[in-house]
């Protein structure tokens, strides 16, 4: 078997392409969670909390003192960004969340079909064959 051939075989495996998908959509996903903390929900947690941008909150390890986050690493000060970490934080979160709801929705549905009772298996042709000459042995 060739390289490329089994390469293919190996790239068209139903595990592999369903794995490319998952990538590609939880991608999206992250983009589609970012965008809801850092747009909707940190700005309204900060108004709530009297006005704070929460990624611009950052400690100051040098000992000069800066205006903003910006200026401060234009100059390389050395910085704890708590802001962002609290950022990633919820981002964690609320992708943990979903995550933990996708898996216990498949889980539920899984269980309900190892529930469910199983069709009797058909009766195989020689054992109805022989039931029919046994039948008629009787008759």
């Amino acid at each position: 078997m060739s390289f490329i051939q089994e390469f293919k075989d190996f790239a068209m495996r139903g595990n592999v392409v369903d794995l490319a998908v998952g990538v590609v959509i939880g991608g999206a996903f992250g983009k589609i969670v970012d965008s809801l903390v850092k747009d909707i929900i940190m700005p309204m947690v900060g108004a709530l909390l009297g006005g704070a941008d929460f990624k611009h909150l950052y400690l100051n390890l040098g000992g000069t003192a800066y205006e903003s986050l910006e200026l401060a690493e234009k100059a390389g000060a050395p910085l704890v960004k708590y802001g962002a970490f609290i950022n990633s934080m919820v981002d964690f979160t609320i992708i943990a969340f979903a995550i933990f709801v996708a898996v216990k929705a498949i889980n539920k549905l899984k269980r309900k079909e190892e529930a469910a009772p199983a069709a009797p298996a058909p009766t195989p042709e020689d054992i109805v064959l022989l039931r029919e000459i046994r039948d008629a042995l009787r008759k």
